[in-house]
């Protein structure tokens, strides 16, 4: 069973968007995984279609209408279905690369793009909708943030990249940020290719990259020194 994706949003045209180019797209063509959208509107109230209404208590913007949501979920969400419901926003937890690989391993995801100030707190609570953050900023919707973590799932899904070998080494995979990369030309406005790079003595390659990455992390993600996926 491949993954599927659903996401619930006020602008689905915006998808595939870059989902659907490069080894994404091709995933998507040979159906490794499925994307689908559900126009939040539809489920909207009374004639004007009413997504969203004054939060309460006061305060300026507007907040997503907690039926209306519940409605568009329930819809994508029929009997038992095992996949998450993921809501994104600011406030949740932050996406790592850990999350996308339970995600890629799973059965696929119901994505909610939230806008305007959020989401009535009681759709949340009700339909156990897991708030995921892609970071300590703040978007105008969650299209964008949704599309970095399908990307981030994705990839991961067998067969969409290649090999796992071309994973893993790279940054968050196993604790360490990647090492530098080099290719042609052999020197580059003074800069040669690291000659142990081109030694051709993989052992002396390998000792290299792994020093490279411990450094690199040490000194840009302190944080992540011992946290393996």
């Amino acid at each position: 069973m491949s993954f599927d994706a659903q996401v619930i949003t006020l602008f689905p045209e915006l998808f595939p968007g870059p989902l659907g180019a490069s080894v994404l797209g091709r995933g998507l063509d040979k159906g490794l995984w499925s994307l689908g959208t559900t126009q939040l509107r539809d489920f909207g109230a009374g004639k004007h279609k009413n997504v969203d209404d004054t939060p309460a208590g006061g305060g300026p913007g507007m907040v997503l209408r907690a039926d209306v949501l519940a409605g568009a979920v329930d819809a994508v969400s029929i009997g038992d279905d095992p996949r998450p419901r993921l809501l994104m926003s600011p406030r949740g937890k932050p996406l790592t690369q850990t999350r996308a690989h339970q995600l890629a391993n799973g059965p696929g995801a119901i994505i909610i793009c939230g806008r305007f100030e959020g989401v009535d707190q009681r759709v949340i609570e009700a339909r156990q909708l897991e708030e995921i953050s892609i970071g300590d900023y703040v978007l105008a919707g969650g299209e964008t943030a949704a599309m970095v973590l399908l990307e981030a799932v994705v990839r991961l899904i067998p067969g969409v990249l290649g090999s796992k070998e071309s994973r893993r080494d790279e940054s968050f995979e196993n604790g360490l940020l990647e090492y530098p990369q080099y290719t042609r030309p052999q020197e580059f406005e003074g800069r040669p290719v690291p000659q142990v790079l081109t030694s051709g003595d993989h052992a002396k390659v390998k000792e290299w990259r792994q020093k490279q990455s411990e450094s690199l992390t040490r000194t840009r993600r302190p944080d992540l020194l011992g946290k393996g996926n």
